[in-house]
């Protein structure tokens, strides 16, 4: 481990631990004005074990309830560090106005507890109530057949833990209903590695989709970081999810499929040379868990790309982040002849709430025709 890691690192742990003792002293202060509480060593302890709980969880794996207790806190803490603040400013602005003491505190209190609830409430719907996002579009391609197929897209299911059975179980119904010729899942299918995917049976509730031209898959980040890369293709073969790893799929006569590792993976193939196996004579549909290569895949004339990964940020206002980072950070853009399309994804990361963003599965309509375009004048 190098010099600038451990640094890193240290500012990290000592950055978040200011911020949770900023917490903590917020609740102490309320607990006290409200009930009289004073003990704040106590306090002090359990608000670390909980900052903690889910690295603490991550490392100690026969411990899971703790990786779930952590994500728990995960989520009050992103509420907190925004809101604490105005909740601070306006306390000392009331107290410099001449309105002091206890009942101000207690009522900012209260007011905030209300806030959470309500920011709870919305993050838990937003979570666990996916949407159906729908697109109808054409793609042209000098040698398509005329044809339209049904695709349905989910990415960022992050099964294991809190996202469980029941989401899965709302995956499969919200897809099957769908009656989906073709369905892909860019990335992160389980949260790090699949023993609890496993253990919970949710092989048994994804054998249950249908589609006629089969479901396929790519790996995201996360399924690296649980290094059990070869446990969670052979699963998924068995749920009847196609894990495709720098492989190209030829879907009868209508399309190309085109999965990609991911970008974790230093030794995956470049865009182009997946792109020109797969030969000119039907349109190309990628998959790429990130969409942090779209200039590429552009450039080697893909006609549609799938990405998920960025969670439209999650929790706002991550979004801002997200649409700085990437070309397309969510939704559907047309770039020359790529169509692009990255799902703010079907679960979540770490906190169960979703705020300014929302679970969903996309419904791709498209029709293939075989007009001349972008793509065959360049070829030419």
């Amino acid at each position: 481990m190098n010099i600038r890691l451990l640094l890193s690192l240290g500012f990290f742990i000592l950055t978040y631990t200011a911020l949770n003792g900023y917490i903590g002293w917020n609740i102490y202060k309320f607990l006290e004005a409200a009930w009289g509480y004073n003990r704040p060593w106590t306090l002090a302890i359990l608000i670390g074990l909980l900052s903690y709980a889910y690295m603490l969880g991550y490392r100690l794996k026969t411990f899971p309830m703790l990786k779930n207790i952590g994500s728990c806190w995960m989520a009050f803490f992103h509420f907190a560090i925004f809101i604490f603040p105005v909740v601070n400013l306006v306390v000392w602005l009331l107290g410099f106005a001449g309105l002091s003491g206890e009942g101000v505190i207690v009522t900012a209190g209260y007011a905030t507890l209300i806030l959470f609830l309500v920011y709870t409430g919305t993050g838990l719907f937003n979570a666990y109530m996916p949407s159906i996002k729908e697109y109808k579009l054409t793609v042209e391609h000098p040698q398509a057949p005329d044809r339209t197929l049904r695709i349905a897209v989910a990415s960022d299911m992050h099964f294991g833990g809190l996202s469980g059975k029941k989401h899965a179980e709302r995956l499969v119904s919200t897809i099957n209903r769908m009656n989906a010729d073709l369905i892909l899942f860019p990335g992160d299918l389980v949260d790090d590695d699949p023993d609890l995917f496993k253990e919970k049976k949710m092989d048994r509730t994804l054998k249950k989709l249908n589609a006629r031209l089969g479901i396929y898959a790519v790996l995201g980040n996360h399924e690296y970081y649980g290094g059990k890369i070869d446990e969670l293709t052979r699963i998924m073969d068995e749920a009847g999810v196609k894990i495709l790893k720098d492989e190209i799929i030829k879907l009868d006569s209508n399309a190309y499929i085109i999965g990609r590792k991911d970008k974790t993976d230093r030794n995956r193939l470049p865009a182009g040379d997946l792109l020109d196996a797969a030969g000119n004579d039907l349109p190309k549909l990628i998959m790429d868990h990130q969409p942090a290569d779209i200039q590429p895949i552009k450039e080697n004339y893909a006609d549609m790309l799938f990405c998920g990964h960025t969670h439209k940020g999650q929790i706002f206002p991550y979004q801002w982040i997200t649409s700085r980072l990437f070309d397309v950070d969510y939704g559907y853009k047309q770039m020359d002849q790529l169509h692009v399309f990255v799902s703010s994804g079907f679960g979540f990361w770490g906190p169960p709430v979703r705020i300014g963003s929302r679970s969903e599965v996309m419904k791709v309509d498209v029709t293939f025709t075989g007009s001349q375009n972008y793509y065959s004048e360049k070829k030419t």
